[in-house]
Formats: structure tokens, sequence, C-alpha cells
């Protein structure tokens, strides 16, 4: 059975969630109170609505507290948003997952109990600064309390290495996640590296951990 979601507000970053959820071969119903923006995605979702989201008797016909998950993404208006978000609570919606515009929105978003609030702007901030100042990122993904997930070229000085000898969680405190090996033009992912798995030229590494310990890493090996 697949998995079905709402996504609420078809802005550029609502339609792309909806579209990508689509594409993966999930149950979506795009909904937004502008009938132009549901026309506009129609054909690429399984369900498009047109609907005042604000309207708690709106969502329940629409049987949204059946959803494994409600996406909403209003960016129009912080108020219709909060409103939103609110009848959705009082639905029982199983996970709720909200998009703020900035820290003040993010801290009304926690006071009302929210666990997953997406801020896309400072994400892109944060992963445009990390490849100004560390060249050999290419993404970086940060989480609470001051950890990050990066994924980055294989710094000059752990090439030709195994994972056992370069020491990761023992002498940085980091763990890597995956390699991503190149062949021919693209990379793939090698799988679960053990112990004697050998780091290639070309390999990108996808690290956890302390972001000052996984600048510690790249300094050092750089």
């Amino acid at each position: 059975m697949n998995s079905k979601f709402a996504v609420i507000g078809l802005g550029v970053f609502g339609s792309a969630i909806a579209r990508k959820l689509a594409e993966r071969g999930a149950d979506v119903m795009a909904i937004d109170e502008s009938e132009e923006k549901v026309q506009r995605i129609a054909q690429d979702v399984p369900f498009a609505v047109a609907l005042d989201a604000t309207n708690k008797q709106a969502l329940e016909a629409q049987n949204i507290q059946d959803m494994d998950a409600v996406v909403v993404s209003i960016g129009s208006s912080f108020q219709e948003m909060l409103l939103c978000v609110f009848q959705l609570q009082e639905m029982g919606v199983k996970k709720i997952i909200a998009r703020a515009q900035g820290p003040v929105q993010r801290k009304i978003l926690e006071k009302m109990g929210l666990q997953h609030i997406l801020s896309p702007e400072q994400e892109v901030a944060n992963n445009v600064v990390e490849q100004l100042t560390n060249p050999g990122v290419l993404m970086c993904v940060q989480l609470p309390d001051n950890y990050e997930i990066i994924e980055v070229e294989a710094p000059t000085k752990i090439i030709g290495r195994t994972l056992e000898d370069i020491g990761l969680r023992k002498k940085y405190n980091i763990n890597l996640v995956t390699v991503l090996r190149k062949e021919g033009d693209s990379h793939h992912i090698n799988g679960v590296p053990g112990p004697d798995s050998t780091v290639n030229n070309g390999d990108i590494i996808l690290v956890f951990g302390k972001i000052k310990d996984i600048n510690r890493f790249i300094e050092i090996n750089a």
C-alpha cells in the first residue's frame, strides 16, 4: 500500500515537493486555495484540490486526517499557515511538516509543539557558506545540536588508505556513512564500507559528526 501525503501551499517549494513525492510513487494530494496553481500541477500528481486550508470542514472532507504526513508550505500568509497547522493538530494528523521563514516563525511553530520544521532558505545559505569555506564540500545538511552530514571529495591525505588506518571515529570522532565511487562520468554508492575498505582517488565520502570535528578532519587531511 502506497504512502499517502498531502502538500498544502503550491508555491515553488510546495509544488516541487508534491511532484517529487508523486515521482516516487506516493499517493499525493496537492492543495491550494488558488485554482490556477492547482490546475498547474493537476497533471503531475494523483489528486489536486482547490480549497481553503484554514477551514477544518473542508480539510475533513478530503480525509486529511488519514494521511501519513502533511506538508504545510503556505508562504503568502503566516497567520493562515498557523491556522492550518492548528486545524491539522486538532484533526489528529500523524505527522505535520511545516515550512518556517526565519527564526521567529520557527520559534512560534516550536511553541505549538511542531517537531518537523523546514527552513530551506537557511539550509541553502548553510550549504553555500560550507562550499565557499571548504571547496571540497559538495553538500551539507546541518542538524540540531551542532551536528552535520556532509558530502566531500576524499581529502588528499586519506587516498589509498583503509578506513581502519584513517580512524575516522577514533581520531576525529566522526562516522563514515558511505563512499560514492566514480564509475565513468558519475558516482555510485559503494555500499556500507568495512574497516578494510580503501579510499580511492576520485571518491566522495559522506560523513556525520559534530561540525568542529568534521572541520578538523578536513583541515588536517586537505
